[in-house]
This record gives structure tokens, C-alpha cells and sequence, in this order.
């Protein structure tokens, strides 16, 4: 079942056409992984598909509903857009934590602030999150006192206690060192084997091979091709794919 649909997603900024008429769909359960060169758009797409960056053209919708726009194209009220946006967790490149909050209080504070949940519900769901992600340990420590990686899956604790439908990760792990990036691609791999509904921007292509159930390759905007990520890394259908992959293993 089709959870997610974006169709003919076009950006610009100053005059630089970032994103070209991209379209993506989701199905519910899947993870997607959207690979490609530096540039390419992949970032932009997905903060379209939450509407945290207003497409100048095309269209998502989530699980029936149009979000952003109406379907006459006109604006949403930045109510119900929030109200939309809060379906969907987003998990940044930078861990966006609040430094004078304890990892319970970091992941508690959505759900309290922004669904209206109970200070206790909210707690207790806070903690069983920060579980989920193994830092169970961790609960009191603030940001300071914590690992990037760790501070990473305070994020994706932060995003789960929303109850998202899917979650969109930006490169989750591109500010980490390299020695802290497996304790969060093995949480990624761990919803996703509980079928959590994800779309990932990264450079983790072990975890695209081992997780992903389609791989999306962009380029200058586009969609290029989408496939399996045994048919995108082993027999790719575009030349530009496989120079890509080619640059990947020099």
C-alpha cells in the first residue's frame, strides 16, 4: 500500500534549479535509501517531502491527504501543515538536541509540546525510546555528556516518541567519526527490519545493500533510476549510475 506519493517535485533557489520535476513514492513498511553525487538534490527532496522546503511545483501526498497545498494548489494554513508534518519524523544531519535538556527531557518534549501528551505519558514513552535505540543507561545525561553517535540516536528516539508514520533521515550519519557510524546505521537496520517506513539520504551503501528495499539513484535534480539495491549496485540500467558506483570504489 502506498504510504507516501510526491510527483513532479521542482525546486530553485536564487535562480539554480536544485530539483527537476523528481517524483518518488513510498510504500508502507519500506525502506527507501536515495544515493547519488553531492548536489544532486537529494537533500532538498527530502525536506519537500515534509514540507519543511515549499516546492515551487509538483505535489505530495501522505496516506490520501495533500500536504502543503490543496489539491487547487493553493497554500494549507501553517496550522494544518504542522499538524501534517508532525506524521513524519526527520532525523538531521546535526543532532538539533537541546543542550540544557536531559536525553529523557530532549525526547519527551515532541510529544508533550507538540501532540499534547501528558507529562508522565510523555516520560514513559521517552524512555522507552531512548531503550529502542540501547541508551536505556543514558537517560539523565545531557547532550554534552554524550557521544555523537549517541546524541544521533537521541535524535532518532526523539523522531520514534512522535509515533510517525515514516521517518526521513538526512545523511544521519555524515557527522559522525567514522568509528561512532555503526551504532547508528545498526539502530537504522534494526527499524527497518521492524518494517518501520523510512527514506534515507545517505553514503552508508553497506546499509543500502543490507536494508534498503528499493534504492533511489539521483542526479542534477532527477530521478534516475530506482531498483533493488541488488539490481542498482550490480547491474544498474544507466551509464550514470554505474560511473557513480565506479567513483564509490576507486
Amino acid at each position: 500500500m502506498t504510504l507516501l506519493r510526491a510527483e513532479g517535485i521542482t525546486k530553485a533557489y536564487g535562480g539554480r534549479t536544485v530539483l527537476r520535476g523528481a517524483s518518488l513514492s513510498v510504500d508502507e513498511g519500506e525502506t527507501i535509501v536515495i544515493i547519488g553525487p553531492s548536489g544532486s538534490g537529494k537533500t532538498t527532496l527530502l525536506r519537500c517531502l515534509n514540507w519543511l522546503e515549499t516546492p515551487d511545483a509538483g505535489s505530495v501526498v501522505l496516506r490520501g491527504e495533500a500536504i502543503g497545498r490543496d489539491a487547487s494548489g493553493r497554500a494549507l494554513s501553517e496550522a494544518t501543515v504542522a499538524r501534517q508534518r508532525s506524521r513524519v519524523g526527520f532525523v538531521f544531519q546535526r543532532f538539533n538536541l537541546f543542550a540544557h535538556l536531559t536525553a529523557l527531557d530532549n525526547v519527551a518534549i515532541g510529544p508533550r509540546r507538540v501532540l499534547g501528551v501528558g507529562a508522565e505519558e510523555a516520560r514513559a514513552r521517552a524512555r522507552a525510546e531512548l531503550e529502542r535505540v540501547h541508551l536505556a543507561s543514558h537517560v539523565d545525561k545531557r547532550p554534552s555528556q554524550l557521544s555523537g553517535g549517541q546524541q544521533q540516536r537521541v535524535a532518532i528516539a526523539r523522531a520514534l516518541a512522535m509515533r510517525p508514520e515514516l521517518i526521513l533521515f538526512d545523511e544521519p550519519t555524515s557527522a559522525l567519526d567514522p568509528e561512532l557510524v555503526t551504532e547508528v546505521v545498526d539502530v537504522m537496520r534494526e527499524l527497518a527490519d521492524a518494517k518501520m517506513t523510512m527514506v534515507a539520504v545517505t553514503h552508508e551503501m553497506r546499509f543500502a545493500r543490507a536494508a534498503a528495499d528499493r534504492v533511489v539513484f539521483m542526479d542534477e535534480g532527477a530521478v534516475v533510476e530506482t531498483g533493488t539495491p541488488d539490481r542498482i549496485f550490480d547491474a544498474p540500467d544507466t551509464e550514470r549510475t554505474r560511473r557513480f558506483l565506479a567513483h564509490l570504489h576507486e
